[in-house]
């Protein structure tokens, strides 16, 4: 049975993706701190680790008694492990880049035989794409990140690429929905409420993947035979922001009163947002980072390699996966 490694594996993605190497047949080991939450990791075939990202020695140590227990090291993992949210700029880097590249590097060291690595990077390393020409983002383009988070994921990158010889692939998903994500969520509580909001009064033009499709194409990438690439991730099609909104209120039955904020009324708020949450040593949901993201108003992205070469076929488009969610929210009293 091949083992496999899930890093970050209580987190809403980290969580679909146990779900999946179980349903594959997996010898599954859900790496997550011992203070993380289990709600969603109670299968009893779930073995669990606590990896040291921050101490390369303890990483060391860690992986070399998993290895000699169990004769042989992870066959696949699939890293999932980071922050999106943080309180200052070098909490990412630490967590993102340096978390990341003391685990590669133990893993070289310690001589892990790990047939694949996927690296879960984001759209963020890359930056938008032309506002004016709305041209696919695509491995042509400078990476230009707007964001800390995004910078912090591109060094990531930037490093693996380095290797020569260590199985990674890189994917770079756009926006990933679906039931138990909290951060969309908090639009669909806003249309529940009779309200949806924009920022500026140029739309924005989106991708979006949902969690099922993407949890199959990490597995469908583990067993390829590809390593040393990296996909722009979506369902590849192309969204206007009002349609994501239309199809929760189509879900949820809802009408809505549509208002549209200036992107300085926004950064203002974020920034008190911020101040606020900091007193408590917690970062908003909206902050300053993710105003950056909101004004740029081009985050489509190029999927024909990914499609061919993983023979990548989505299940869900956006009506289909907001109703899905929209219906799990529901169900658990979310909304």
């Amino acid at each position: 049975m091949k083992k496999v490694l899930i890093t970050g594996a209580s987190g809403f993605i980290g969580s679909f993706l146990v779900e999946e190497a179980l349903k594959r047949g997996y010898a599954v080991y859900a790496g997550i701190r011992s203070s993380s939450s289990r709600q969603y990791l109670q299968d009893s075939r779930i073995k669990f680790i606590s990896l040291d990202f921050k101490n390369k020695s303890n990483l060391i140590k860690t992986l070399e008694e998993f290895n000699k227990e169990h004769n042989g090291s992870f066959d696949y993992i699939i890293h999932c492990a980071g922050v999106t949210k943080a309180n200052n700029i070098q909490e990412f880097y630490d967590i993102n880049y340096e978390y990341t590249k003391n685990f590669v590097e133990a893993l070289i060291e310690t001589k892990s035989n790990v047939q694949k690595f996927i690296q879960l990077s984001s759209l963020a390393s890359y930056g938008p794409g032309n506002a004016e020409t709305l041209e696919l983002i695509n491995h042509s383009q400078i990476p230009r990140p707007v964001s800390g988070y995004g910078k912090s994921k591109l060094m990531t990158e930037e490093y693996l690429n380095t290797l020569k010889d260590f199985p990674y692939i890189i994917f770079r998903p756009t926006t990933i929905y679906g039931p138990r994500e909290k951060e969309l969520f908090t639009v669909f509580k806003m249309v529940n409420s009779g309200f949806e909001f924009y920022i500026g009064s140029t739309p924005q033009h989106l991708s979006f993947i949902y969690i099922d499709d993407f949890v199959t194409l990490c597995f469908d990438a583990l067993e390829s035979n590809i390593k040393q690439r990296s996909y722009f991730v979506c369902d590849g099609k192309t969204y206007l922001s009002s349609e994501f909104n239309n199809h929760i209120k189509k879900a949820l039955n809802k009408k809505t009163l549509k208002l549209t904020l200036p992107v300085s009324v926004v950064r203002g708020l974020a920034f008190t947002l911020e101040k606020t949450f900091g007193l408590f040593g917690k970062t908003p949901a909206l902050n300053s980072e993710r105003v950056r993201e909101f004004e740029c108003t081009n985050w489509t992205i190029y999927t024909e390699d990914l499609f061919q070469d993983f023979n990548f076929k989505p299940q869900y488009f956006l009506e289909r996966g907001v109703k899905e969610t929209a219906d799990w929210y529901k169900k658990e009293k979310w909304l």
